[in-house]
């Protein structure tokens, strides 16, 4: 496996936004996509609604060795522009890497957006739009998933939209399938 195959990711979310299984929908659509070598774990602490939470995803078209955290992302999602105020979400991110981020603005409203790829996309919008709240609260994880396939050639739409008919069912599917859409035709991106 050579490094510019292995593509790694950081989710950075908070408690109940859905961060752990947006890494497991990512990399089961990657695998459906011919990727051979795909992983995707969470890092564990005091988790509680709420809290800063990492989930971490790995997606190679060969089978992958490491064991560890992601500690050198090629991309980082931001589920919670606020959790960039109380955690270092750029840390160890790779020259020229990508940073996907739910959010309001545009990608050159950022600092950062000058050394790093940047997109954006209000995913918390579409998912209000498509009523995917859980305790009246919106979950991200799928609106922000469908923007994935605009800076990472290694999955593509179809897949994760056929991923989240495989996890849920009706119309909670398709509610889901329409907000990876519209986030896909929203995402706004800055190289």
């Amino acid at each position: 496996m050579t490094s510019a195959d292995l593509v790694e990711i950081v989710f950075h979310g908070r408690g109940g936004q859905g961060a752990v299984t947006a890494a497991n929908l990512l990399v089961a659509a990657a695998l459906k996509d011919g990727n051979k070598g795909v992983q995707a774990f969470p890092f564990f602490g005091a988790e509680r609604r709420g809290a800063p939470v990492r989930a971490f995803a790995r997606i190679s078209h060969d089978e992958i060795h490491l064991r560890s955290e992601v500690y050198t992302p090629d991309i980082v999602i931001v589920l919670d522009e606020s959790i960039m105020d109380i955690v270092d979400v750029l840390k160890g991110l790779k020259k020229n890497g990508k940073i996907l981020i739910n959010t309001r603005a545009k990608p050159g409203e950022f600092d950062f957006s000058k050394k790093f790829i940047v997109a954006t996309v209000d995913a918390t919008g579409v998912a209000l739009k498509h009523d995917i709240l859980v305790g009246g609260m919106p979950v991200v994880n799928t609106p922000i998933l469908g923007a994935v396939p605009r800076i990472l050639n290694r999955v593509t739409l179809k897949s994760i939209q056929g991923i989240v008919r495989s996890k849920w069912k009706g119309e909670l599917a398709e509610q889901n399938v329409k907000a990876t859409q519209n986030a896909y035709d929203a995402v706004v991106v800055k190289s």
